[in-house]
């Protein structure tokens, strides 16, 4: 089924753009850390072989991030969704996927591998294209999500409790759960140093 045979997804306004039938999302492997890089070249190249009616968009999903410093400032950033990837909604032909395939640190298209029939060595990977329902709930993730706190925190620091019910509460980091943006610190309590865990937003390190 092509894209436009689908109900449009209530993404940003950009992701309408393109009348194309055939235009879907694909999902294309970089080097490390060249995703801004590999995007900027690949704009200037639709332009300069002339496929900007085939490749329509090129998206870096990114979900707000807000570091916390270790003397205590905010730090508001972001942070890619997919790491070494990039999506493109595009008009597969062999013109366009060349465009793709050979600009600077692109790796290749996600998709099946087809074997060779002799000889070692990775086989052609044939382009699938992306779910409109995964790419519509990336965008909105994206676009919806809570910043997610980072802290410069290890086991050992000392922390000042901010807010909740042990606010000023003062302890020390025995546990830190990033992917959770959580931590445990032993807390004196009624003269007892108990576990107590904590959001990353809730506590301040001690200088």
């Amino acid at each position: 089924m092509s894209f436009a045979d689908e109900s449009s997804p209530t993404l940003t306004p950009e992701v309408q753009v393109g009348t194309s039938r055939s235009a879907r999302w694909y999902a294309v492997q970089v080097a490390s850390g060249c995703e801004k890089r590999v995007k900027a070249s690949l704009e200037q190249r639709i332009h300069t072989l002339d496929v900007a009616d085939r490749i329509l968009q090129i998206e870096i999903p990114k979900t707000p991030t807000i570091k916390i410093r270790k003397d205590g400032s905010r730090q508001h950033g972001e942070e890619k969704v997919f790491p070494g990837y990039i999506l493109i909604r595009m008009v597969m032909d062999d013109n366009a996927w060349q465009v793709v395939k050979n600009t600077p640190h692109v790796i290749n298209f996600v998709g099946s591998e087809q074997k060779r029939r002799y000889g070692r060595g990775r086989g052609h990977v044939n382009p699938v294209p992306l779910n409109l329902g995964e790419v519509e709930r990336i965008f909105k993730q994206s676009e919806d999500q809570e910043p997610l706190i980072k802290v410069e925190m290890q086991i050992g620091d000392q922390i000042t409790v901010l807010s909740g019910p042990f606010k000023d509460f003062q302890g020390e980091v025995i546990e830190v759960s990033p992917e959770r943006s959580k931590l445990k610190a032993l807390l004196s309590i009624f003269g007892r140093d108990t576990p107590v865990e904590l959001e990353f937003n809730q506590v301040e390190k001690q200088n």
